[in-house]
């Protein structure tokens, strides 16, 4: 059963969940001399970013890394990686190492390779994942309609990074899988809203793609909701 976790509001949510966050990453970093964080793109976390990068955290020893990105340039508005930059790299966080996920390559697919090579620094298992969800029931780049959904939520892959293409939604992405997202120390999954709590309540009835979370009890989810 996933812990779930409900604010008043999106300030307190915020406040409570960077918190949370900066006590994980403080304790990998005592256990492990470093710490890693796959965080999510969107306007729902933008002030859990903020509030996060204002943590008193050894920042050099944390490695931020993106659960899933489209393939478009960092300085495009789509790019989860700008978000990030101009979000959480910000303040005391502005020490900690930033792995992103786009590359030069024409298209996601020819560029998975080298985006995955890149990874080779990432301190691995992630000590933290934290997800959001779509209005289609679609967390990281697990879109319902893409063609290789089965392949990128299969928990017995072995690859870390996959392709996707969305059909529903602009531009090709590239996104952890499911295995690698199990693997991490935590898994969060932060929304907001009436509408995406009545989303999630039905997601395993009606086979969302977020379910490969919910559903599944080798690393459950904790839940950080506010209206």
């Amino acid at each position: 059963m996933s812990k779930q976790h409900s604010f008043s509001d999106r300030p307190a949510l915020d406040t409570a969940l960077a918190a949370h966050i900066a006590e994980r990453l403080a304790a990998d970093i005592a256990s492990r001399g470093k710490a890693s964080l796959a965080v999510s793109g969107g306007s729902t976390p933008q002030g859990m970013f903020a509030a996060l990068s204002r943590q008193h955290l050894p920042w050099d020893q944390v490695w931020i890394t993106l659960v899933d990105e489209r393939w478009v340039d960092a300085d495009s508005p789509d790019s989860n990686e700008k978000l990030v930059r101009e979000n959480l790299l910000q303040n005391a966080a502005a020490e900690a190492h930033f792995i992103g996920l786009k590359g030069n390559a024409a298209d996601a697919a020819a560029g998975l390779q080298e985006v995955t090579a890149r990874l080779d620094e990432l301190p691995l298992p992630l000590s933290c994942a934290v997800l959001g969800m779509g209005g289609d029931g679609h967390t990281a780049s697990w879109f319902p309609q893409a063609s290789n959904l089965q392949q990128l939520i299969d928990p017995r892959g072995e690859a870390l990074l996959g392709c996707c293409d969305p059909v529903t939604a602009p531009h090709q992405r590239i996104t952890f899988t499911l295995p690698a997202i199990l693997a991490a120390g935590e898994i969060i999954l932060h929304i907001t809203g009436e509408e995406k709590r009545a989303i999630l309540a039905e997601a395993s009835e009606k086979r969302y793609p977020i379910a490969a979370i919910t559903e599944q009890q080798s690393n459950p989810a904790s839940i950080w909701w506010a209206p």
